[in-house]
């Protein structure tokens, strides 16, 4: 009986106290847990890259067929992928997986990497925020920078390739490059709808001078002089970061960090970056804390070719001002497993940012059949179709009034979810990726019409 009285010496003790003070030490201790959480310091040893015969169990034998059948035509073209980052950020990851699995094709395929000073990150950086809208002072002094920093990268890296894709804006004076049998595509992972007109003037000229540039989304495409194509960005299900993950894992990672699984938990995955609003989701959980009992996690880290990402970071704490409630993690970029285990033990996940490329992280969490609740911006609205895979939000108290609806319509929630992972398996996986590379090589290179002409 829960109320049945206990003796010991001259103590007595209902089961009841009991567990009202075992409740009392374990929340002592997740306060403690919370206030130095056990993260990883080293990176683990790397996980082997799946081959591609094990995504057949997800997409199913015919679709990887017809990639194989596609890759007859490219087999020993090459090609060389440039980035401005090797780890950190939805580029890095994506490439980590293609480019192994266009190997395995036998597509020889290299990934390179641009070096550069803290002045140059800090230049690009400022072109990012521009390019998705923000203020920004182009003086000579940041294209200077820019120039001068491709100059020294071009100078130091071969292009020998069949094919060369450049993404996104830090490498796209490497152009200069270009070989007359080549062909360069830029690849733009960001939202261009409404670019700064400074910066964008100045990047333009380069990117006119590839054979073709790839956007996210038709909405972000501007008037250029070569084609446009358009492809989804795509995560791995079976990485570190999205492969189906043992309960005993969850609930370690869950302690490790001081979170109470007894109680909802609401988490936004990202960078501390401001264009990601951390800021804003400790402000709509506060106020969906009126109403409904959760706690936040607010997870992320940086990357190297991003050096806001301490100050931001700083904002974020004070916004949170000592609510034990709100757990902040500066995670490391070898934590993909960490972040897999928080995203399946999670009611909702969040994404409310302000200017988005696509948000890998939105596909990450529709993936996990969870329900998403994220800015109507960027490609997000694309993978979250409101009401159907997930809700959308323009404002802190619309977030907050989804979190607190969410919470207290769990079938809804759940129903979301599901319809979520099914548009992600039927267009975000990297074997749908992958495909699209390929026939656009072809395409590029000539390759299918030599085929259908013999």
């Amino acid at each position: 009986m829960a109320d049945e009285v206990k003796r010991s010496g001259a103590t007595v003790i209902t089961d009841t106290e009991t567990a009202t003070a075992n409740s009392e030490n374990n929340r002592t201790t997740m306060m403690e847990r919370r206030k130095s959480p056990r993260i990883s310091t080293t990176p683990p040893a790397p996980a082997a890259p799946p081959k591609f015969a094990d995504y057949e169990p997800i997409v199913g034998t015919a679709e990887l067929n017809e990639i194989r059948f596609i890759a007859r035509g490219l087999k020993g073209k090459t090609v060389k992928m440039v980035n401005s980052t090797a780890v950190g950020g939805g580029v890095a990851e994506m490439l980590n997986r293609l480019v192994p699995l266009l190997n395995e094709m036998e597509v020889l395929t290299k990934w390179d990497v641009i070096t550069g000073g803290n002045d140059f990150f800090e230049v690009t950086k400022g072109f990012h925020n521009a390019l998705h809208g923000g203020e920004y002072n182009l003086t000579q002094e940041a294209k200077d920078i820019f120039v001068s920093y491709n100059e020294q990268n071009r100078q130091r890296m071969t292009f020998d390739e069949d094919v060369v894709v450049i993404h996104d804006p830090q490498p796209a004076g490497l152009i200069k490059s270009r070989g007359e049998d080549q062909k360069w595509i830029w690849r733009c992972h960001i939202d261009l709808s409404h670019p700064h007109k400074d910066v964008w003037d100045f990047l333009r000229p380069m990117v006119e001078q590839y054979d073709a540039s790839i956007f996210s989304s038709p909405a972000f495409t501007r008037q250029l002089a070569n084609p446009q194509y358009l492809f989804y960005p795509c995560i791995d299900p079976l990485s570190e970061k999205n492969k189906p993950m043992d309960e005993a894992y969850i609930a370690k990672v869950c302690d490790d960090f001081g979170i109470d699984r007894t109680r909802p938990i609401i988490t936004q995955i990202s960078r501390f970056d401001r264009l990601k609003d951390p800021v804003g989701v400790v402000q709509a959980y506060k106020l969906a804390r009126k109403y409904v009992d959760c706690q936040l996690v607010l997870a992320g880290g940086g990357a190297s070719d991003d050096p806001e990402g301490a100050v931001v970071l700083q904002e974020v704490m004070e916004a949170a001002a000592g609510d034990p409630d709100v757990i902040i993690l500066n995670l490391p970029p070898w934590c993909a497993l960490e972040i897999n285990a928080l995203q399946h033990a999670s009611d909702i996940v969040i994404q409310k940012s302000l200017r988005e490329g696509f948000g890998l992280t939105v596909t990450e969490a529709l993936w996990k059949s969870k329900p998403v609740i994220a800015g109507a911006v960027g490609g997000i609205p694309t993978q979250v179709i409101h009401k159907l895979t997930g809700v959308l939000v323009q404002s802190v108290e619309g977030c907050a009034y989804q979190i607190r609806y969410l919470l207290t319509h769990p079938e809804f929630a759940r129903q979301l979810g599901k319809q979520g992972r099914e548009h992600v398996r039927e267009n975000f996986l990297m074997t749908t990726n992958l495909k699209r590379w390929m026939l656009l090589y072809q395409l590029m290179l000539g390759v299918a019409k030599k085929e259908r002409a013999a």
